[in-house]
């Protein structure tokens, strides 16, 4: 991945200012960004060659996972190329002639709201929620109403020119959003890399300890599993499907191995690896 080219486009959802618009330009600086509607919109969007990229928030260390995102990633026919995890600092953001102890209502993106909790209900706030952080504070910023505040990044208050109430409010720290980088064709790094991620998608056969068998697959051939999460999926949506992280490359013996030992615990062509992609460790 060229990640210094400066005519790559990079998709992300929500609108300039929204913690995704600062994730493209973390991990591609100096390249151009593209602002979607919907998580639709923006897979869609490289899905047709609009965009190279799309940054995708998939879970937050206070929130947990983003909601229907792990729906969207396996039918979006887009292939995991890389993560990125992105500190998130959250601001209250308010109008030029709004004070903190005026204040009656916040307006946020249900994550935002979520990792700011306690600091809503200690300030006695009512919560109101928004599509998107950056667009929350682009509305505060046209209503003109110094009663209404938004939590958004430093980014949309420089954007809308609101003034910054009050800084990190976010409940805790480590507050951090890990995002994959998808792109239309797969992108498998070399073998040789130090800490391989492969991502698969399967649904296991309607036998009796089906989902042990495929996992003692992965044990037995000493690859760790860093995530396994299960999500209804199919036209009835009675499916029970698995989205898995393994610490590995689908080349080694050991991964072949292991996936040998899903494809027979699995329905047939219910097993698709959707990446490849180097570990990026917390800063």
């Amino acid at each position: 991945m060229n990640k210094e080219n400066h005519e790559l486009i990079i998709a992300f959802q929500g609108m300039a200012g929204a913690y995704s618009n600062m994730a493209c330009e973390a991990y591609f600086p100096n390249s151009k960004t593209l602002a979607c509607n919907s998580f639709e919109d923006m897979l869609n969007s490289t899905k047709n060659g609009t965009t190279d990229y799309s940054m995708v928030p998939v879970e937050n260390s206070l929130a947990g996972r983003v909601a229907d995102i792990h729906h969207l990633i396996p039918e979006s026919g887009l292939f995991i190329v890389g993560e990125h995890f992105q500190r998130v600092n959250h601001q209250l953001l308010g109008l030029k002639n709004s004070n903190l102890e005026d204040l009656k209502y916040v307006k946020s993106h249900a994550q935002g709201l979520a990792q700011c909790r306690n600091f809503i209900k200690k300030q006695n706030l009512l919560p109101v929620q928004h599509i998107d952080t950056a667009g929350a504070a682009e509305e505060i910023s046209r209503l003109g109403d110094p009663s209404i505040a938004a939590i958004a990044s430093n980014m949309s208050a420089k954007i809308y020119s609101l003034k910054v109430l009050k800084s990190n409010i976010e409940d805790a720290e480590h507050n951090t959003t890990r995002f994959l980088i998808m792109a239309k064709k797969p992108q498998v790094p070399s073998i040789k890399i130090s800490v391989p991620v492969t991502t698969i998608i399967f649904e296991v056969r309607s036998v009796p300890a089906a989902l042990y068998k495929v996992l003692g697959g992965f044990a037995t051939n000493g690859i760790n599993l860093t995530k396994l999460e299960s999500y209804i999926g199919g036209k009835e949506m009675n499916a029970a499907r698995f989205y898995v992280d393994a610490e590995g490359h689908p080349e080694t013996l050991a991964m072949q191995n292991a996936l040998e030992e899903m494809y027979f615990y699995s329905e047939p062509n219910s097993v698709k690896i959707i990446g490849t992609y180097s570990r990026t460790r917390k800063s």
